[in-house]
């Protein structure tokens, strides 16, 4: 060669170790991610438990500065459910001087304290530390449902957005009020059976949906939303058959109507069994009615006096522009482009705790069962995936620090006066 020396470039391409895949969460498996998103999201909030705990005065179910077991097991409906889980239901309704049902008991479902107390004889443990991480395991398992439900109901959304059933599972875990999930409430629980049940029934598996269903009838009360799941599931496979793409069999007719008669049959067998053990048989009623302040439990009335005490003439402008916002979020394109199952569990169940639930302090902590409008609010933007990742930053970093404040706020006891979460 002449005067210039030849240079070559060669490319060497060269493959990340099995180690270095290893530490590269985008490498593990989907469960393995679901999972650490859930645990890192407990550890932080276990941090504002035990920090709001050193501000916790004494009361009357912990001393001044409680343990983060004692703060997470025993504080409001924690004790009543400890009541049940030791001691179970009184066999009469308590009644005060006037003779109205007093607060007790049969007003908490059955199937969370029973769990933790099969946990507690198996293994010897206390209600302190037994419902704490029964609650928390609990919640692992309804994460990684959530995220295969996500996964199998929304296939739409996911193939716009592979990675949205990861990111539901995280806001999910950064909703202000989803430290209930490692409390010693049946949220965990509820959520595990929703997400199991509308899972089941996407995937066809009816009689199976049943028994799920049976058991969330004995853990809140929202079984009622998922027989209108079931009748749109139906609908939507009807419509399908019509146009020649899905045929729908008379036995599956049959079965799904089976399961729509087991989840309205769901929503009132507490009630049934609460009226056959006391022998009053509106006791359910009567004992919810005794934590309303209205002293009655007609659908909607709560919208009409309880938002007057929360912002006082600024009540109807407030409620309005809430339920607006509620109805953007169930409409928005984002939440059609869910399933039809997971829409409709959204829209219903929004719908029925308007109606029956007081809109107090624990309203919050029951929109977190409405776990797929957490996909429609991350689904919102479509642009880029830069801009996705972006929205969904913003929106994890506002959802936990609204859960530091609602720990502090609402979780932390004031023994003056306080509202329940």
């Amino acid at each position: 060669m002449s005067g210039s020396t030849a240079r070559v470039s060669t490319r060497v391409l060269v493959r990340p170790s099995a180690a270095r895949r290893a530490y590269d969460p985008r490498t593990w498996p989907w469960w393995v991610q679901t999972l650490a998103v859930y645990a890192v999201s407990r550890l932080f909030l276990v941090v504002v438990f035990v920090r709001v705990a050193l501000v916790q005065e004494a009361n009357l179910w912990t001393q001044a500065q409680p343990s983060y077991l004692s703060y997470v097991a025993t504080l409001f409906d924690g004790t009543w459910y400890r009541t049940i889980a030791e001691s179970g239901y009184p066999a009469t309704l308590p009644v005060d001087s006037q003779g109205l049902v007093t607060q007790n008991a049969w007003a908490f479902f059955p199937a969370f304290p029973m769990l933790v107390r099969a946990v507690m004889n198996l293994t010897g443990g206390t209600w302190i530390v037994v419902a704490p991480l029964v609650a928390t395991v609990l919640g692992a398992a309804a994460m990684v449902v959530v995220h295969r439900v996500i996964t199998v109901g929304a296939p739409r959304a996911v193939a716009a957005w592979p990675g949205l059933p990861l990111a539901t599972v995280a806001v999910v875990c950064a909703f202000p009020t989803s430290g209930v999930l490692q409390v010693a409430y049946t949220e965990s629980l509820a959520l595990l059976l929703i997400a199991s049940a509308l899972l089941l029934v996407i995937r066809r598996r009816y009689e199976w949906a049943a028994l799920v269903v049976i058991v969330l009838g004995f853990t809140r009360a929202v079984a009622l939303p998922m027989a209108v799941v079931v009748v749109v599931h139906g609908l939507v496979r009807w419509q399908a058959g019509r146009r020649g793409e899905d045929k729908l069999p008379v036995r599956d007719v049959v079965r799904m109507g089976a399961l729509t008669v087991v989840a309205v049959l769901s929503g009132f067998v507490w009630p049934a069994v609460c009226g056959w053990a006391t022998g009053v048989p509106d006791g359910y009623l009567l004992t919810q009615e005794s934590w309303r302040w209205a002293k009655t439990v007609e659908p909607f009335i709560g919208w009409t006096y309880v938002p007057q005490y929360w912002f006082g003439s600024w009540a109807p402008v407030v409620v309005v522009g809430g339920l607006g916002l509620t109805a953007l979020t169930i409409l928005m394109p984002s939440a059609w482009r869910l399933g039809r199952e997971l829409h409709a569990w959204a829209a219903s169940y929004v719908l029925y705790i308007a109606a029956v639930a007081e809109p107090g302090s624990s309203l919050a902590r029951f929109l977190l069962l409405a776990f797929p409008l957490g996909a429609a609010t991350v689904g919102v933007v479509t642009s880029s995936p830069r801009a996705r990742r972006r929205w969904l930053a913003l929106l994890l970093i506002a959802m936990l620090a609204f859960q530091v404040l609602w720990v502090r706020q609402i979780w932390l006891f004031n023994p003056h006066g306080d509202w329940p979460p």
